[in-house]
């Protein structure tokens, strides 16, 4: 590889989702910032996010942000820190009145109000019932966020670089001074120095075989910093969705059930009476994807063609096809293309899929990246689903996620804009790169080695079959033993594509290195929580342990070891109490 090109900005972000975006708007309007993306921003992620985001408005029932804050940390089982929520919810509202009136076309009441939907564990008066708090634009609200910011971005001249793939941070002495880059179209490795950096390079459910997140959702930012040596925040909690499409993992909206739409075993019962008799269908996510495996495990589920395949019923045929077509026209479009099916007439075959993960690159409220002992990284930044806050604490409600990368990326962008009013910044040279050219050459050597898509498959099935909805130590021993053995392989991984431009075969493989080290930081986290708590369910330790699990995790990637230590959840607000809906 040549020498890198460099270039200097204040800001740098990398990721054009929604929270990079919104960060972006805060940011250039005192500095020069810069956005980069390994696809063009909207074909983000965010651009997935069907059902909503959640704002206690109270424009169709009562509501107030406390209501919401408790929920976000009642749903979270409690390892929420509750300032952070108490913040989430008090500027959820501001937030969503901004998108409004930077164009965001939500639906509307009757009145001409943002209208708003149930979702699942949002409730009025501390738990006493469902609230309607999801403002929505159709199924498509994602989009909707997307394309919004993006023209606004666009409007306040913020720079671009579009399919550029981060390789490498440059971190000194506690303090960060940009990126490495390879651009896609040339093959050429880039450095971006920058007095403040934000990483929102979203999730990492492609770790999993069954996963509603897109191939482009690797894990990038979380794994540099983890090679630099930030420690990640509790990895052992990822997020099932319980409905996801049978053998796809392609998402079907809570906005469904939002709707009306309900779960149904092969005796065509509303099971979900038996596991949430106040919220039912609108249960947090790990409550109800634990109840669909158990009706399944049961013998209760829905025999599929090979009588190896069951699942359960989403039966939305109730709603009718008017508000189908006009609420839910994706999830509609959806069930014809990839099953034949008309959800007005027929129920939606579903099994929960690898969906969102709660932790990540840990953070103070404002976005500031932190060390495991409470220092910050100077101009050092991560927001959105790779970052964590702890808003989400053990299960992520449904519609935070939106809300997450909307009022933490606006915080993280203001507190960017003041950072480089003041800062020196890292002084960076073209040796920068060299770490990210020395890694892209190894694989570029002679040689063939192992299959790289073989490793991958074996990681993603290690962790569905051994990482999953309910873990125990066998499991995850075996799983952390195969991990290990994976990326042991991948050192004599090779790129069987020798061309710089556009070469998938190398930024695949890059990709997967991210992913290995992710699994196993997953793994291993999941191992050492010797409890059950929101998404991580294990066997061996059925009950929640406040005693001695009521704290956060964070675990240090230390070459082939993973090192775990602790941190204390902040319990300012609500004392913990058992969770029950």
């Amino acid at each position: 590889m040549e020498n890198a090109v460099i270039h200097s900005f204040d800001v740098v972000i990398a990721g054009g989702g929604g929270t990079g975006l919104y960060a972006a708007i805060e940011a250039c309007k005192t500095a020069k910032t810069a956005v980069l993306s390994k696809l063009h921003p909207i074909r983000s992620h965010t651009g997935a996010a069907q059902g909503g985001i959640s704002a206690a408005l109270g424009n169709v029932e009562e509501d107030k942000p406390e209501w919401h804050a408790f929920d976000t940390v009642k749903g979270g089982d409690y390892l929420v820190d509750q300032g952070a929520a108490m913040i989430l919810a008090q500027e959820a509202v501001q937030a969503v009145y901004e998108l409004e009136n930077l164009g965001l076309p939500f639906n509307r009441t009757p009145e001409g109000r943002i209208d708003q939907r149930r979702f699942g564990g949002h409730t009025s008066n501390f738990g006493k019932a469902a609230v309607q708090r999801a403002c929505y634009a159709a199924d498509r609200t994602g989009h909707m966020i997307l394309q919004t910011l993006y023209q606004q971005c666009l409007k306040h001249n913020v720079s671009f670089f579009n399919e550029f793939q981060i390789i490498d941070v440059i971190l000194r002495d506690g303090r960060c001074g940009g990126v490495v880059a390879l651009e896609l179209s040339s093959g050429e490795v880039h450095i971006f120095q920058a007095k403040a950096t934000l990483f929102a390079t979203g999730g990492f459910g492609r770790m999993f075989k069954t996963t509603s997140n897109a191939y482009a959702n690797t894990g990038d930012g979380p794994a540099l910093l983890a090679r630099r040596g930030v420690p990640l925040e509790d990895m052992e909690f990822f997020q099932f969705h319980p409905t996801g499409i049978k053998g796809m993992g392609i998402l079907i909206s809570e906005a469904v059930r939002g709707e009306g739409g309900v779960l149904l075993n092969r005796d065509r019962e509303r099971f979900m009476s038996r596991y949430a008799p106040t919220l039912l269908d609108l249960a947090p996510r790990d409550m109800v994807a634990r109840a669909i495996i158990t009706e399944i495990r049961q013998g209760r589920g829905i025999r599929g063609d090979q009588r190896i395949d069951d699942y359960v019923h989403l039966d939305a045929t109730a709603l009718g096809k008017n508000v189908l077509r006009e609420k839910l026209p994706d999830i509609t479009g959806f069930c014809k293309t990839y099953l034949g099916i008309d959800p007005a007439e027929n129920p939606i075959p579903v099994l929960p899929t690898a969906h969102y993960a709660m932790g990540g690159i840990p953070t103070d409220t404002r976005g500031r990246v932190v060390d495991e002992n409470g220092g910050v990284y100077q101009g050092l930044y991560a927001a959105g689903e790779c970052a964590c806050v702890s808003v989400h604490g053990a299960n992520r409600l449904g519609t935070n996620s939106l809300l997450d990368l909307i009022v933490f990326g606006r915080r993280a962008g203001k507190d960017m804009a003041g950072f480089v009013k003041d800062a020196d910044g890292l002084w960076v040279k073209e040796d920068a790169a060299a770490a990210a050219i020395q890694q892209i050459d190894r694989l570029f050597r002679e040689g063939r080695g192992p299959s790289s898509g073989r490793i991958r498959e074996e990681m993603e099935l290690t962790m569905m079959e051994n990482v999953g909805i309910y873990r125990n130590a066998a499991d995850l021993t075996r799983a952390v033993e195969k991990l290990t053995e994976l990326r042991g392989r991948y050192q004599d991984v090779r790129a069987q594509d020798r061309r710089k431009r556009f070469n998938t075969d190398l930024t695949d493989l890059l990709e997967l290195g991210n992913l290995l080290d992710l699994s196993l930081i997953t793994a291993v986290s999941s191992l050492n929580r010797k409890e059950s708590r929101g998404a991580h369910s294990r066997d061996d330790y059925p009950d929640r342990d406040d005693e001695n699990w009521l704290k956060h995790s964070l675990a240090k990637l230390e070459k082939d070891r993973v090192r775990i230590s602790c941190k204390p959840v902040d319990t300012s607000v609500w004392e913990p109490k058992p969770r029950t809906y």
